[in-house]
């Protein structure tokens, strides 16, 4: 549903052209998926020298 909404937006700002979805679909699918990816990579404390928290 993420996917479908964000690819919607792109449509919209590209002016809403003919025969360009799956374009802006696998755009917002790349950009939810690297967003995806950089969170959780933030989101991983470092660790501890020692092993220890």
């Amino acid at each position: 549903m993420k996917i479908t909404r964000r690819a919607y937006e792109l449509w919209q700002q590209a002016g809403e052209p003919k025969d360009r979805d799956e374009e802006f679909y696998h755009q917002a699918e790349r950009e939810l998926n690297d967003a995806s990816e950089n969170a959780i990579t933030t989101t991983i404390p470092p660790s501890s020298p020692h092993g220890r928290l």
